[in-house]
């Protein structure tokens, strides 16, 4: 079949790279893509915002499947412009990514489905900030209510700095803290039937040993040798399968990937938050275990006969990714940055490490920065120490100026 990928980041360059090794794909496209992309799919420029776009381009290119990565264009309600036009589309309606789209919308949704998740305030006026606030204390969980592009929440011990976060939404939502390490957990559905892929874990923290701002995500692997051996059956039937029954109810199914975001609590997993597409950066360690052909998955989410999937098959090796960021992320970076050292990456360390794309574009013969995270570092190991190892080392051979990287990335579970 002819797939389309709408988005350009490195979850999309991580989604491209795995449908191009499917045998099943006879061309893959991808727009508006990247510098990296731009060598396993052939690029379209489209205003991925724009329904009536992606769905002229996705009718010319005859594609049998669209996948939209994004959040931004699922809940401009991309996917429904595409299923209006016939295309089978991986990604859910506008309607539903609401579970992304608004933490309240997602808070009632879980509130009807019995999902175990934190005590929460939803708050428009000072008064009900400074309310919720003194309610919950420290540290204070601040949420804006909207898309933030994975830096809307601030999680912190000064109030000062919680209510000016606070105030600078329009909605917000202020909920109890979580203790525990987290999660990330995928699933792929079609709104009925759910499949669990293997969690992850992400670096949210711009620093190492989790200090500086939040971000949209510095790194991340897999699997979890700490987690509990049936964590995914037990999310599975007490977030999962009960957030798609919820939606389906509701009259709004959820087609396509639902992302958990759980903490592990003294009290039992909790829901931090739900996303409606696959996670950046976990989808680049999830998809570098991910032995089943993913096009065939995606394809049977988007039209309803995923009860028809066989069981998915993992590669038992580790997968660790490294961001490599520009100058001064994730503030206002710093673009237009020459990139080096990719081809001797590709020569040295593939396959066993390789470099996704994230902020790049071509500038005649050159890659240059074009975006906050420019690149996400991916390798796999036979264990998390050996793929660690691997991603360091390729890391170590690239060279963007005032760039900068975590060097903690997966080590306490690797010396655990």
């Amino acid at each position: 079949m002819k797939v389309l990928v709408i988005g350009g980041g490195a979850r999309e360059h991580a989604l491209c790279r795995s449908l191009s090794l499917d045998p099943d794909v006879t061309a893959l496209h991808c727009a508006p893509g990247n510098a990296g992309i731009a060598e396993v799919a052939e690029l379209h420029p489209v205003d991925q915002l724009d329904g009536d776009a992606v769905a002229r381009l996705a009718t010319e290119l005859g594609a049998g499947l669209v996948v939209v990565g994004p959040e931004a264009p699922l809940v401009a309600g991309v996917a429904d412009a595409v299923r209006a036009a016939g295309i089978p589309v991986f990604g859910p309606s506008r309607e539903a990514a609401e579970l992304e789209g608004s933490k309240a919308f997602a808070k009632d949704v879980m509130a009807g489905a019995g999902v175990p998740t934190a005590r929460s305030y939803v708050c428009t006026t000072p008064e009900e900030i400074d309310e919720a606030l003194d309610a919950f204390g420290a540290p204070y969980v601040v949420k804006d209510d909207g898309l933030a592009a994975g830096k809307g929440v601030v999680v912190t011990d000064d109030l000062a700095q919680a209510r000016a976060h606070a105030l600078a939404c329009d909605r917000v939502v202020i909920e109890e803290f979580l203790d525990g390490p987290e999660v990330s957990l995928f699933a792929i559905t079609d709104g009925t039937t759910v499949l669990p892929l293997q969690p992850a874990q992400d670096f949210k923290r711009a620093l190492d040993g989790d200090e500086g701002p939040n971000t949209g995500g510095m790194g991340a692997y897999s699997p979890l040798p700490w987690a509990e051996p049936k964590l995914v059956e037990e999310v599975l039937a007490t977030v999962l399968q009960p957030t798609v029954d919820e939606l389906r109810r509701r009259g709004t199914p959820f087609s396509g990937l639902l992302y958990a975001g759980l903490a592990m609590t003294s009290r039992g997993v909790r829901v931090i938050e739900f996303n409606a597409r696959f996670g950046d950066p976990e989808t680049q360690v999830v998809l570098a275990r991910l032995r089943t052909p993913l096009a065939g998955v995606l394809l049977n989410a988007a039209n309803g006969t995923l009860d028809d999937q066989a069981p998915l098959s993992w590669s038992d090796d580790a997968a660790v990714t490294v961001v490599i960021a520009s100058h001064n992320y994730p503030e206002t970076p710093r673009t237009g940055d020459p990139i080096e050292g990719l081809g001797e990456v590709a020569e040295k360390d593939a396959p066993l490490a390789y470099v996704l794309h994230a902020g790049t574009k071509r500038d005649g013969d050159a890659i240059v920065s074009a975006g906050g995270r420019v690149l996400s570092v991916t390798a796999t190991g036979t264990d998390l120490a050996q793929a660690r190892e691997r991603a360091y080392a390729a890391v170590g051979r690239i060279r963007l100026d005032g760039s900068q990287h975590r060097t903690d990335i997966a080590r306490k579970a690797a010396e655990a």
